[in-house]
């Protein structure tokens, strides 16, 4: 078992999410920044959909009841065991009682923690991880939770992957966007070469953006759109022009025109910006 100490603000459980249910409503959710997941997951040497936590800007603290390896990823912050600082983004070996501390994050906005055995939590349609929308999986951690771990499966990696194991610091995120299938309510060339904020209200359903407003073309001015299928990466714009990009927890439908895609790539580093990070979308010219 792991004993939550402190859950921070929002700390989850999350694994490569439930894909493929969008039809039946079910959104997507998983890590927001799966090659983050995917890596520390590789450290402990845990398959790669072995389920890990997600701690946003201010970490967590936990009291591991097991021996275990562990490994941090992500958002960079310092991490320390019974009160000593480890390395980030390497295997950690961490005796049965020990106290793991990850601190604030310095870079990026979430840093993943991996557990040799994975969160052993019950599945819900396949996945283990949290969808604060819908409410399916585990519960947001909260002090005093107490998680079971797995069984191990393999032997923590050899390989030194400390260099990319975290979120580079960037004031400037360039996401590359197709055109959604509203892309005519907009003057051309909609989102391609604008610029936004990254908007403190952002969270796990959609990265909210600031800034000069997109509007529509003139005939579109007060049209009406019946709710129709959302993609991950779908660029919606509501009726103050300020666009957001759905994430993982995204609903699967929305009745605001969808002006363009992100391409998925895009999304981790989208996923890791602070609030205040300029956000400048590059696409095809329509």
């Amino acid at each position: 078992m792991i004993e939550v100490l402190r859950a921070g603000p929002l700390t989850t459980v999350q694994d490569l999410g439930r894909p493929g249910l969008a039809h039946l409503g079910v959104p997507r959710s998983g890590a927001l920044d799966q090659p983050a997941l995917r890596l520390a997951n590789a450290l402990v040497g845990n398959r790669p959909g072995a389920a890990g936590l997600e701690a946003t800007l201010t970490g967590c603290a936990l009291r591991l009841r097991v021996a275990a390896v562990i490994a941090v990823t992500g958002g960079y912050a310092r991490v320390s065991v019974d009160g000593e600082p480890v390395g980030f983004g390497v295997p950690v070996p961490v005796a049965a009682g020990a106290e793991v501390h990850i601190g604030r994050t310095a870079t990026g906005v979430r840093s993943y923690l991996a557990v040799s055995g994975g969160i052993d939590v019950p599945p819900v349609l396949g996945s283990r991880s949290t969808d604060t929308l819908s409410g399916l999986g585990p519960a947001p951690l909260r002090d005093g939770d107490l998680l079971p771990v797995g069984v191990p499966t393999g032997a923590p990696s050899t390989v030194d992957a400390a260099g990319a194991a975290s979120t580079p610091e960037s004031s400037t995120v360039e996401l590359r966007v197709g055109p959604g299938p509203r892309a005519d309510w907009f003057p051309p060339p909609g989102l391609s070469g604008r610029s936004y904020q990254v908007s403190p209200q952002s969270n796990r359903v959609a990265a909210r953006l600031a800034g000069g407003p997109l509007t529509r073309v003139p005939a579109m001015l007060h049209a009406e759109l019946p709710s129709e299928g959302l993609v991950l990466g779908a660029v919606q714009v509501p009726a103050d022009g300020q666009p957001l990009v759905f994430l993982a927890d995204h609903p699967t439908t929305g009745g605001y025109p969808v002006v363009s895609v992100v391409h998925p790539d895009d999304l981790p580093r989208l996923a890791q910006a602070r609030p205040g990070t300029t956000v400048v979308f590059r696409g095809p010219e329509r």
